[in-house]
């Protein structure tokens, strides 16, 4: 019977890109069977340069592809080796990169042409030709790097006001967030649908539930969660995690006596 195999490579972004970039990682899974996940929503966006087979993401058949901030888990199905560059981006990172409003992208799966045009190709040629994993980190680091920097400059406004959501674990009010800019509530919709993806209270509920994920996976207890994350109750808390994470909040957090993952 074949073993299931999973080679993963991280890097750290170089200093220019670590405002926008949160993750690079060069991957190469073989399954022994076919593998079903629930990938949950994350207050950022990915872009997938991949090598090796098709997979299904959210109904979508795509090997190299992007993927837009939501506020639902994402079904991915594979049975093939797949094989390739994994990128985590700011909301900020990807509208620069693409040059596009982010709002094209919500909830949505797109192939990798789409967003990067003439550069999609040779891209993947030249990560084709480039057999290490930190090699191939590498070379997708300068390549954005390039890519980022060139894009539409963006304001300070709607970046401060994301970077005080994450602080505040998404709890800060939305409201309170437009008072400080001088803005309507209608105008902050609308930047956020340009530069993030999605609303602000949307970009707040993503920010939360990952917060609550992380403690959880450190072991903290559900109702010390639900409690410190700003959720009514832990009813709130398991349906928040159904909808964002397709699992619930003890599928997540470990078992007493059980040994932690390393994350």
């Amino acid at each position: 019977m074949t073993e299931p195999e999973l080679v993963m490579v991280d890097a750290v972004p170089s200093p220019a890109l670590r405002p926008y970039v949160t993750r690079l990682t060069a991957y190469r899974e073989t399954p022994a069977h076919p593998l079903t996940r629930n990938e949950a929503a994350f207050p950022g966006a990915v872009l997938i340069l991949g090598l090796g087979a098709a997979m299904e993401v959210g109904g979508v058949r795509v090997t190299s592809f992007a993927a837009g901030p939501g506020d639902r888990f994402t079904t991915t199905r594979t049975s093939r080796t797949t094989d390739g560059v994994q990128v985590h981006l700011t909301p900020f990172g990807a509208r620069r990169l693409y040059g596009l409003p982010m709002r094209h992208l919500a909830n949505t799966v797109v192939p990798v042409t789409d967003v990067l045009g003439p550069l999609a190709e040779p891209t993947l040629t030249r990560l084709a030709e480039t057999p290490s994993g930190h090699d191939r980190l590498a070379l997708v680091d300068r390549l954005l790097r390039e890519r980022i920097l060139a894009g539409p400059e963006l304001g300070p406004q709607v970046p401060w006001a994301w970077a005080k959501l994450v602080r505040s674990g998404g709890r800060v009010r939305v409201s309170a967030l437009a008072e400080a800019l001088g803005w309507s509530h209608r105008h902050l919709v609308a930047r956020f649908h340009d530069e993030v993806g999605i609303t602000p209270k949307t970009a707040a509920r993503v920010i939360r539930f990952g917060r609550a994920a992380a403690l959880l996976r450190a072991g903290t207890p559900i109702a010390d969660v639900a409690g410190a994350c700003g959720f009514y109750d832990q009813a709130h808390l398991n349906r928040e995690f159904r909808a964002l994470a397709g699992t619930t909040p003890g599928q997540i957090r470990p078992r007493p006596g059980a040994p932690r993952r390393a994350h």
